[in-house]
């Protein structure tokens, strides 16, 4: 699926609108646009061969919350996206694609109801990614707002058994804080669960990027990459020249 490695825009809607939010804090939320299609078609005509749409009201609400904005968004361009949040039955999974995904990922339902992964993962093959959110090394659902039991490792395992196509692995405590990455971390995690994983929290610098694509035989296929884009920080035409 991911031939060399990809740097993935995203797009965190919060009422129709795209926000970025500081360690997953619903409460501190900064507006970047109130036009997510216009923001999609931006980052295509800099090149993005994907775009990670999180629906954060969704993750919030236990169903989607921004199914008008992702097919305003798949309207706008041509590209992959990929769509989480709130995807905790089959028929919001449903939902999802026939909005105009082309992935969903999935992370709640995975550790409360691994069936559902399971089943999603059968009726979308090489479709559907996990999603794992990590705080204090341990796994964090519903919107981040709460702590499971499960380890990183556990809950790779159980990825890996549902037939997901890839994982991506949101460090939560460094999540919208531009504080940087840890490629050896990330590698660890694409080891222990035997799949490619997608980094996702704190990239704040092209080295950054460097040191994730650096990785990419280890299992690391690619990053997304939030604030630091909107902050301009680098470009995304810059950083996909970093990658590769």
């Amino acid at each position: 699926m991911f031939k060399k490695f990809t740097v993935i825009p995203a797009i965190d809607l919060k009422s129709g609108e795209v926000v970025r939010l500081m360690r997953g804090d619903m409460a501190q939320a900064t507006v970047y646009s109130l036009e997510p299609a216009a923001v999609a078609k931006e980052f295509e005509a800099q090149g993005a061969r994907q775009i990670h749409v999180v629906d954060l009201d969704g993750a919030i609400a236990g169903k989607p919350r921004n199914l008008g904005a992702i097919r305003a968004i798949r309207d706008a361009v041509s590209c992959a996206i990929d769509v989480s949040g709130g995807l905790r039955t089959i028929e919001s999974v449903r939902d999802a694609f026939a909005s105009g995904a082309s992935y969903v990922a999935m992370g709640s339902a995975a550790i409360l109801r691994p069936e559902l992964l399971t089943r999603a993962c059968r009726e979308f093959p090489e479709r559907v990614f996990g999603s794992l959110d990590i705080r204090d090394g341990r796994v964090a659902i519903k919107g981040w707002v709460e702590s499971s039991q499960l380890s990183a490792a556990e809950a790779m395992a159980r990825f890996r058994a549902a037939g997901t196509a890839a994982v991506i692995v949101t460090d939560i405590s460094r999540d919208g804080t531009e504080k940087g990455v840890d490629p050896a971390a990330m590698a660890g995690i694409a080891r222990s669960g035997s799949l490619p994983i997608i980094a996702s929290g704190g990239i704040a610098s092209l080295a950054d990027l460097a040191g994730l694509a650096s990785c990419f035989n280890q299992g690391i296929v690619g990053a997304v990459v939030g604030r630091a884009l909107y902050e301009r920080r680098f470009t995304l035409v810059q950083a996909m020249s970093v990658s590769g």
